[in-house]
Formats: C-alpha cells, sequence, structure tokens
C-alpha cells in the first residue's frame, strides 16, 4: 500500500499558467513591449520566472538587468497569485479520496514559499495537506532528490513506498533519485522542445482519477 503521496504544484495540482503569464504580460506592458499569447507561454510555466523571462525578453540570467526584472516579475506575481489558478479538473476528488482512505498527502514545489503558502490557502488545500515543501525548503530544488526526501522524512515514511506525481522532467528526475514512483500528469505543462521519447515513469496518465490505480 502506498504510504503518502506527493505532488507538484503548477501544472500538476493547480492551473497556474493564467496567472504566471499574466504577470509576464503585466510587465512587457509596464517595458512598453508586446505582451505573448498565453497559449505560446502555457507550457513553459512549469520552469519558473528565469523561462518565463527568456520567451517574454530574450534575456538570460548572466545578462545586466536580469536579477532586477525578475525581481520585479516576481513581485507582479506575489500580487495575483491566485486572481485565475484552479484546481485541474478531478483533483479535488482524488485529495478527497486520499483524505477519506487516510494516506497523508503533500506537495513538493519549486515554488518558493511566499508564494506557494497563500496558492495553497487560496485553493483551499491547506486544511489537509500533510506538508509542503517548497522551492526555498532545502538548499536543493527538484531535479535533485532532497525535497522529495525531505518530504519523506517529514511524514515518517519510506521514499520505496511514496508516490510522486509531476508533469516535467524534473520532477522525474528527482523522483527517480529519490526512489520514488513516479506518475507524469498528461494535462501538465509541457516544453514542447523538450523531446519525451526518453522519459520512463511508473506510468502516464491523462486524469488525475488515474492516480486511485497505483494507490
Amino acid at each position: 500500500m502506498t504510504a503518502a503521496v506527493f505532488f507538484d504544484l503548477d501544472g500538476t495540482l493547480a492551473d497556474t499558467a493564467p496567472d504566471l503569464a499574466g504577470a509576464l504580460n503585466a510587465l512587457l506592458k509596464r517595458h512598453g513591449k508586446p505582451t505573448v499569447a498565453y497559449e505560446k507561454v502555457r507550457n513553459l510555466a512549469a520552469y519558473g520566472a528565469q523561462r518565463l523571462l527568456r520567451e517574454g525578453f530574450s534575456i538570460t540570467a548572466d545578462d545586466p538587468g536580469y536579477a532586477a526584472l525578475r525581481d520585479e516579475y516576481l513581485n507582479l506575481y506575489g500580487e495575483s497569485v491566485c486572481q485565475h489558478s484552479t484546481l485541474f479538473p478531478g483533483i479535488a476528488e482524488v485529495l478527497e479520496t486520499l483524505n477519506q482512505r487516510q494516506i497523508p498527502w503533500g506537495v513538493v514545489t519549486n515554488k518558493h514559499a511566499r508564494f506557494t503558502l497563500p496558492l495553497l490557502e487560496k485553493l483551499g488545500l491547506s486544511q489537509h495537506l500533510a506538508c509542503t515543501i517548497s522551492g526555498d525548503s532545502c538548499a536543493n530544488a527538484k531535479p535533485h532528490p532532497e525535497p522529495l526526501l525531505l518530504a519523506a522524512r517529514t511524514l515518517n515514511v519510506d521514499p520505496r513506498d511514496s508516490l510522486f506525481v509531476g508533469d516535467t522532467i524534473n520532477d522525474l528526475k528527482a523522483a527517480d533519485a529519490a526512489g520514488m514512483r513516479v506518475l507524469i500528469a498528461g494535462w501538465g505543462y509541457f516544453d514542447e522542445n523538450e523531446p519525451r521519447s526518453n522519459w520512463n515513469p511508473t506510468a502516464w496518465i491523462d486524469t488525475p482519477e488515474e492516480i486511485l490505480a497505483y494507490l
């Protein structure tokens, strides 16, 4: 039996791309640049501010002014962290089933706590969360296994008896390194330039309900 289930946040539990893209476009407008179509940036939402800023401003972390632009973007995002974000259809029902079966579940995300905690609160998830590991909870973020191993220690469960649900290659790498089974959410965010033919998760799933078959 599965001792615990851990979820990635952006692109797995919640559709946060509308607010992440909205903050990017607000920043572009502020700097007098053309906005980007939502469809173009949706699948980049799971890869953080650096990837979004590269798309909108053609800037990298090595460029002068990047840090200031990143901070400006993050402040804008923090002002609207859950304005349009919602749980993906079917997620609430899966979480309720886990609660009923008394299987603890938590969130392991690279999003920093200043955004993670208010987002989870506004999504109505805080009450039943067994643990929350944010991007600044550890010295290393995913794809390093440290956040998942910390989550397992927090709940006093063996990683090998745990299940992780994510949507990116970083999720897969982290779970593999931690010794956890991993499901890749087909409804999540995928960088179209990243080949997936060599991914080897426990399973690909198309709907949240399919998670229940792996408990």
